[in-house]
């Protein structure tokens, strides 16, 4: 049997994926987004000298010598809350009332915080020292204008909206989010929370997938699911072209009397079915649909097949879409604490618990390898990486892993 290689298939599913068109998006719906391009900033931050303390602006020769032996009386002229300026200025023995962020008023040269006074009101009695630019933020000393605060390919989280806000952005120019439609087929399939009869199963795939989908960052959608009717799926991905950059489908790509995708597909031209050597996941589809080229990928319809193809080949091309330079799951190279055997000629990606301890990282199998076993998908955090040429592998051997946990920015 002619198998491809994985790292093959997954090229051919690359090979056309590029990064959707800039969008400016207004900050908050840019979360989640990666930038199209450099952004500088319009003004400085912070953009006028300010207070870091809540105390009083003061000319610091007034209170070079202050102590508490030898406190220092001053005149209090004037009150600034944050969001003010001051109407007075800051002369030898007068003092302002100033705020944390209210702006450093003229002829002052040092702040005094509240805790190194009585906190008077009329008159102020200062019992600390000070020096000329004490607890003041000088204009431009985080950020100056023009300064690239943020650069393409960067994740919009919660820290990047904030500096973009504060630097005068009140929108970002970002790839947006792929929308990813998933279809599932089967005329076996009811949906979840349905009471089952004999024979039927609940379209558990699609709401796996979609949820992988939202994980990776991007917009997905369920369609379905679809019985096996030619005519039925036809529409469906008719209707769903409209508002999908990528279509995934679950079931229907095998050899069986009722496999409607590939039989639908196939007819079209502009879909390659391929088996892949890898376990679980050997069916495998890619190609285009519409006058638009919107790719599709088509997917086993056993669950933890349909799982484990999500993440080799799907999963990258949303990224790439989102405009990450990195598509890959982070990997760690991991200690064996159990045996396991693999196919001989596939690669196989088995379900594992990843940890990391004093001996560093290790993995254990989580209970059967089957493709249709759930309960150990669910249990596991990561997927061990054999090579087509092992068919053992022993405790103690290092095996590679793909890391499945999902961290903020990770690629």
């Amino acid at each position: 049997m002619n198998l491809r290689p994985v790292d093959e298939q997954r090229a051919v599913c690359l090979n056309n994926i590029h990064p959707l068109e800039r969008l400016e998006l207004p900050l908050l719906d840019a979360q989640g987004c990666v930038l199209a391009e450099d952004v500088s900033a319009l003004w400085p931050l912070p953009s006028f000298d300010n207070s870091s303390m809540d105390g009083y602006a003061v000319v610091a020769a007034d209170v070079a010598s202050a102590s508490v032996d030898n406190p220092v009386t001053l005149t209090v002229i004037d009150d600034v809350p944050a969001g003010y300026r001051a109407t007075e200025r800051v002369t030898m023995g007068t003092a302002i009332r100033i705020m944390t962020g209210a702006p450093l008023p003229d002829g002052a040269d040092a702040i005094v915080p509240v805790e190194s006074t009585d906190a008077g009101i009329d008159n102020v009695t200062i019992w600390q020292g000070s020096v000329a630019g004490r607890f003041i933020r000088r204009a431009g000393e985080d950020v100056h204008t023009g300064e690239v605060v943020l650069s393409a390919g960067q994740l919009m989280g919660a820290s990047q909206i904030a500096i973009l806000a504060a630097a005068g952005h009140g929108s970002a120019p970002v790839h947006p989010r792929p929308r990813v439609v998933v279809i599932s087929t089967g005329n076996e399939l009811v949906e979840p929370g349905t009471p089952l009869k004999h024979g039927l199963i609940a379209d558990s795939n699609s709401m796996m997938l979609v949820a992988a989908a939202r994980a990776s960052g991007a917009e997905a959608f369920r369609a379905g699911p679809v019985p096996d009717d030619e005519q039925r799926l036809m529409d469906t991905l008719d209707d769903q072209l409209v508002r999908a950059d990528l279509l995934v489908t679950s079931g229907g790509v095998s050899m069986g009397a009722y496999d409607t995708v590939k039989a639908v597909l196939s007819r079209l031209g502009t879909v390659e079915f391929v088996k892949v050597a890898m376990q679980p996941g050997m069916p495998q589809g890619y190609g285009t649909l519409g006058e638009q080229g919107i790719p599709i990928v088509t997917l086993p319809g056993n669950p933890v097949s349909s799982y484990v193809s999500f993440e080799v080949f799907v999963r990258p091309m949303i990224r790439r879409m989102m405009g990450y330079a990195d598509t890959e799951r982070p990997r760690v190279d991991a200690v064996c604490t159990e045996a396991m055997t693999s196919p001989e000629g596939k690669t196989q990606f088995a379900r594992v618990w990843l940890d990391y301890g004093e001996s560093g990282w290790t993995v254990t199998p989580v209970g059967a390898q089957g493709s249709h076993i759930l309960g150990g998908l669910a249990r596991a955090n990561a997927l061990a990486v054999i090579a087509p040429h092992i068919t053992h592998v022993s405790p103690g051997d290092v095996l590679p892993v793909m890391d499945l946990r999902n961290r903020v920015g990770a690629s």
